[in-house]
C-alpha cells in the first residue's frame, strides 16, 4: 500500500541523500542531528547541489561542490555554472526554509534580493560596497568568467530558488538583479522541476548524444548505411551502425530516464531481470563479441544526424544525435550503464567494454518538417509499438505514454506527494539513490483496480 508524503518530505530526503554524498572530509554536510542550524545549513547547500545536478546533469558531488558559493562575503550569490553549450553564465540565489509552511509561503524580501552584487562581482570588482573582500569562491569565479576567450558571446541569467512577491513585476525583478534576466523557481516549481525529476531519473535532458565510432571492423567503404523513409505523417531517414557498447553505456549513465522518455518501459533492476543478466553475462564473462550477435540492437530517435569519419584519429568516426530518444532496447542500455557504473566508475575495469559493440537504429526526423506535433506523437508511438511486438511488453507497457497516464502521475504527486508508476522501473534511480522509499509507489496495476 502507497503512504503519502508530501512532497516537502521527499525533497528534504532528497536534500539528506546529497549531503550524504559529500566525502568524510566535507564536515560541513555531516552535523550531528542536534546541531539544528548546522543541519539548516547543509541542507541548503544541498539545496544548489540539487539545482547543479537537476540543471546541468553534475552527478558527482565534487564536480557540483566547485560551483557553491554560499559562505559569507559571497555577494548575495550562492552558486554559479558557466555553460559552454549555451554561452550561459548562471548565478544562483537560494532561499532553503526550514519548514514546509515556510518553503512553500514564505516569499524573499527586497532586502535579501538587494544583497545581491551581480554586477559589482561581474565587472571584477574584489569588494562589496564596503570595501569587505568577496570570499574565495566568488574571486574563483571571477577568474573563471575572465579566462573566457569568447565571453562577447555570453549572456547572464540569474536563477533564483524563492518565493518573489506577487506584486513584483519582471521589470522590477529585473532592476533588484543588476538588469540580468531572472529564472524564477518558487516552490512549486522546485517540487515539478527539481524534486520530481531527480526521483524520476528525467532530470537532464541532452540536446546532442555525441557517440565515437570504431572503424577498424569494417569492411565497406562506409561504416553507416542510410535509407530515406516516406510515411503518412513524416518523412524521415534511418541510419544503421554498429556502435562501441561503452558509449551506449556511457551516455545511459549520464542522461538516464532522460533518455527513455518515448520508451514502453524504463530500466528494471540486473537482479530482477533474467534478460538483464543475460545481457550483463555476455558483456562481463566473454572476451569476444558475442553481444553483436545475440542483441537486436537499440532503436534512437534523431531531430538531426551527423556522421564523420575524418576525424583527424585512425579507425574512428564521430556520430552526433540531436535530442536523442531511444524506443526500443532501453533494457539493453540500461544494463549496460549499470555496468558502467559499477565497472568503470567504480572498478576502474574499462577492458570488460573492449571489442564488444551493439547495432544502432537512428530514425532522423527533419526539424523543419512542418508536420503537426500530434502527427509527429502519433509516429512515435507507432514506431515504438511496432518495434516492442519483437520483445514480450505487456499492454500496460505500451499504454504507460497516453496522456491519461501522464495527467494521473502529475495529479498524484501534486494532490498526494505519491509517485504513480505508469512506467515499469520508471523510479529504480529515485529508490537505489534512497530519495524515496517503496511504500511511496503507487502500482499501476493495483490503482486501476
Amino acid at each position: 500500500m502507497a503512504r503519502a508524503m508530501s512532497r516537502y518530505t521527499t525533497l528534504i530526503t532528497i536534500l539528506d541523500q546529497i549531503c550524504a554524498e559529500a566525502p568524510p572530509d566535507f564536515k560541513r554536510y555531516h552535523p550531528a542531528e542536534t546541531k539544528y542550524e548546522e543541519v539548516g545549513h547543509a541542507r541548503s547547500r544541498a539545496f544548489v547541489h540539487l539545482f547543479l545536478k537537476v540543471r546541468f546533469g553534475l552527478t558527482d558531488f565534487r564536480a557540483r561542490e566547485q560551483f557553491v558559493t554560499d559562505d559569507p562575503q559571497d555577494g548575495g550569490i550562492d552558486g554559479y555554472y558557466l555553460d559552454d553549450e549555451d554561452k550561459t553564465i548562471h548565478l544562483i540565489q537560494s532561499k532553503f526554509r526550514r519548514s514546509e509552511s515556510n518553503f512553500e509561503e514564505k516569499e524573499i524580501l527586497f532586502s535579501e534580493l538587494l544583497q545581491m552584487d551581480v554586477d559589482r562581482v561581474v565587472k571584477g570588482e574584489s569588494t562589496d560596497d564596503n570595501g569587505i573582500p568577496y570570499n574565495a569562491k566568488i574571486k574563483k569565479m571571477q577568474g573563471a568568467i575572465n579566462r573566457i576567450p569568447d565571453i562577447g558571446r555570453w549572456k547572464y541569467e540569474v536563477a533564483i530558488l524563492a518565493n518573489i512577491p506577487g506584486q513584483v513585476s519582471a521589470n522590477q525583478l529585473r532592476k533588484l538583479t543588476g538588469g540580468y534576466s531572472p529564472i524564477l523557481y518558487n516552490h512549486n516549481r522546485v517540487y515539478q522541476e527539481l524534486v520530481f525529476p531527480v526521483v524520476q531519473g528525467t532530470y537532464y535532458n541532452p540536446s546532442e548524444l555525441r557517440i565515437t565510432i570504431n572503424l577498424s571492423n569494417t569492411s565497406s567503404q562506409s561504416a553507416k548505411i542510410t535509407y530515406a523513409v516516406v510515411t503518412k505523417q513524416k518523412n524521415c531517414d534511418i541510419t544503421l551502425v554498429f556502435v562501441p557498447t561503452i558509449e551506449i553505456a556511457r551516455a545511459l549513465y549520464t542522461y538516464r530516464n532522460s533518455i527513455l522518455k518515448f520508451n514502453p518501459r524504463s530500466y528494471s533492476e540486473l537482479s530482477h531481470n533474467q534478460v538483464n543478466q543475460e545481457i550483463a553475462w555476455s558483456v562481463t564473462d566473454l572476451e569476444t563479441n558475442e553481444f553483436a550477435l545475440f542483441n537486436n540492437g537499440i532503436t534512437i530517435l534523431s531531430y538531426g544526424t551527423d556522421f564523420n569519419e575524418k576525424i583527424g584519429q585512425k579507425d574512428r568516426a564521430q556520430l552526433i544525435i540531436a535530442q536523442p530518444q531511444i524506443i526500443n532496447g532501453g533494457q539493453t542500455a540500461f544494463t549496460l550503464s549499470r555496468l558502467y557504473e559499477q565497472f568503470v566508475i567504480d572498478g576502474n575495469k574499462k577492458e570488460i567494454f573492449d571489442n564488444k559493440e551493439v547495432l544502432l537504429k537512428v530514425i532522423t526526423f527533419n526539424p523543419e518538417d512542418q508536420a503537426s506535433q500530434d502527427d509527429y506523437l502519433k509516429l512515435i508511438q507507432s514506431i515504438s509499438k511496432a518495434t516492442n511486438q519483437q520483445t514480450q511488453v505487456n499492454e500496460a507497457d505500451r499504454r504507460s505514454n497516453d496522456s491519461i497516464q501522464i495527467q494521473l502521475q502529475q495529479f498524484l504527486y501534486d494532490k498526494y506527494g505519491l509517485f504513480y508508476e505508469r512506467k515499469r522501473g520508471e523510479y529504480a534511480d529515485g529508490i537505489r539513490a534512497g530519495y524515496i522509499q517503496r511504500t511511496q509507489i503507487v502500482d499501476r496495476e493495483i490503482f486501476l483496480r
